[in-house]
């Protein structure tokens, strides 16, 4: 059972409304896991500092029994996480 755990400095009105929702798509795609599966949290509005800048940024854990862990998985799976949160929230690729 994958958890997903997504946490931003971002306000929550700045977040697409469907987030959640997308993300655990997402997630359940590049983890090849059912999406009834999947268990998401999205934290926003936290005070963060991320390279020691408190610019707006995103921190994504995600943690799943044998689809994570070898550094050739974690590579695949970061490209994609990376690639739709960079969209969604609207955030410079280094935040």
């Amino acid at each position: 059972m994958p958890f997903v755990e997504l946490d931003t400095s971002l306000p929550a009105e700045r977040l697409p409304k469907d987030l959640s929702q997308r993300l655990c798509a997402v997630a359940a795609a590049v983890l090849a896991k059912p999406e009834e599966r999947v268990n998401v949290t999205v934290r926003p509005a936290l005070s963060m500092v991320l390279s020691g800048s408190a610019a707006p940024c995103a921190q994504l854990v995600v943690a799943s029994i044998g689809v994570v862990g070898t550094a050739e998985q974690n590579r695949e799976h970061s490209a994609k996480f990376f690639e739709f949160l960079t969209k969604e929230l609207g955030l410079s690729q280094e935040r």
